[in-house]
């Protein structure tokens, strides 16, 4: 069974640790506005990631948080970008998945309440390749971030708990990551910027406690306490969804 404090302490010396000799290697220049780090490129020893970019969510069932989670984030990319959401690619496996089974009912009504598609989904058990491939992998706690880490492929320069993520994302300054564009490759280049600045930034911005960065399994619970996941889960994509395309959530 993977030490969660041992591995966290890994993720963190990997995203941190390694990022905070980045800023003495290849000098992290302040904004000008805000002060804080401007991104430069920077692998970590792993090789500079090409192509469409993808997003692996990862719970342990692959039939609840991390559905939502990959549902709900192809909704606000289409609400977004509409024809061109799928400059992004949003996929979702389990670390003890549930191998070709349906998301469950209550996940489904929840994706169904936020207007969401629900169609198609089919639970799978996480593999090396998923990980191989991803861009950024979100997880829904501090240990299937271990876990996902633990497998290897440099995967720890790109692998967060989503509320992680929403919290170093929102301290990082648009103005510091590639313009808006069109094209997926700019797409693809914004975000990849942004992974990076959020591993510069996870040694030095810290969480009120480590609970905070993680959303509770709601499987077998009632209706509400889906609902509830649903709505944190919803509040932590829209910072990151901004950030990536450079577009905000119409409010009306």
């Amino acid at each position: 069974m993977t030490d969660v404090r041992s591995a966290d302490s890994r993720a963190d010396q990997v995203g941190a640790g390694s990022l905070r000799g980045t800023a003495v290697r290849v000098g992290m220049p302040l904004g000008a506005r805000s002060g804080r780090p401007v991104p430069r490129p920077y692998y970590g020893g792993a090789e500079p990631r090409h192509g469409a970019f993808k997003i692996l969510y990862v719970c342990t069932g692959n039939v609840c948080r991390s559905p939502i989670a990959e549902r709900l984030t192809r909704h606000e990319l289409t609400d977004r970008l509409g024809a061109r959401a799928g400059d992004i690619l949003v996929e979702s496996a389990g670390t003890w998945g549930h191998e070709g089974a349906p998301m469950e009912s209550n996940a489904a009504e929840v994706l169904v309440e936020y207007g969401a598609d629900t169609g198609g989904f089919v639970g799978r058990e996480l593999l090396d390749e998923h990980v191989i491939g991803a861009d950024l992998v979100l997880t829904a706690t501090r240990d299937h971030r271990a876990q996902v880490i633990s497998m290897g492929h440099a995967a720890g320069l790109r692998t967060f708990t989503l509320k992680e993520f929403t919290r170093l994302v929102k301290a990082i300054d648009p103005a510091t990551l590639p313009e808006a564009a069109e094209s997926p490759a700019e797409v693809a280049e914004r975000a990849r910027v942004l992974v990076r600045a959020a591993a510069a930034l996870r040694g030095w911005l810290l969480a009120a406690t480590p609970e905070a960065d993680e959303v509770d399994d709601p499987y077998g619970a009632p209706l509400g306490m889906f609902r509830n996941c649903g709505e944190e889960i919803f509040d932590a994509l829209d910072p990151i969804v901004t950030a990536l395309t450079g577009v905000a959530r119409v409010t009306v």
